[in-house]
């Protein structure tokens, strides 16, 4: 899922770059819309497989794939403020989605989840203010970042994780 919001946020970035608004509002929509089916075809080829029937299901899937509804159901709170201040998009979908990165935390008992979070929300909130015409491609871009720092410290994790189950 972070490859997939990576990707998903570059290309909204991008577009802020080099479409109008009217458009750019579209990418953001659909492409955030597009993250977890992205994540899912992506993670047959980083070994996580979610739709793969071969490992067995646990509490922590359900819970994961519970958070992302969650992320999907913020568009309520998105939508009208859009409607009114079409701007505030890129806020409120960069922050309203990155809430759950909170309850990843405490699936894989790390802090980058928590920190990624509040990092988000800081950093987009401050961007939204100071960069008022430049909000879809500040706000996508500071997300892009907090993904690559976020997968370095999973990858770390990973790393260590398998480096220690191999030690065993």
């Amino acid at each position: 899922m972070p490859l997939s919001g990576l990707i998903i946020w570059t290309l909204i970035g991008i577009a802020g770059v080099l479409l109008p608004a009217r458009q750019t509002v579209w990418v953001l929509f659909i492409g955030t819309g597009l993250i977890v089916y992205l994540g899912m075809f992506l993670s047959r080829f980083t070994g996580e497989n979610f739709l793969g029937r071969s490992k067995p299901k646990n509490p922590f899937d359900t819970l994961f794939f519970l958070t992302v509804g969650m992320s999907l159901l913020v568009f309520a709170i998105a939508i009208p403020f859009f409607m009114i201040e079409y701007s505030s998009l890129p806020l409120t979908v960069g922050i309203l989605t990155g809430l759950m990165w909170m309850p990843l935390s405490w699936i894989i008992q790390h802090w980058i989840g928590i920190f990624h979070s509040i990092s988000r929300t800081i950093l987009v909130v401050g961007a939204w203010y100071v960069y008022p015409e430049k909000r879809f491609v500040v706000i996508p871009f500071i997300i892009v970042a907090l993904y690559v720092f976020t997968i370095v410290i999973l990858e770390r994790r990973w790393k260590i994780i398998q480096s220690y189950q191999h030690a065993i």
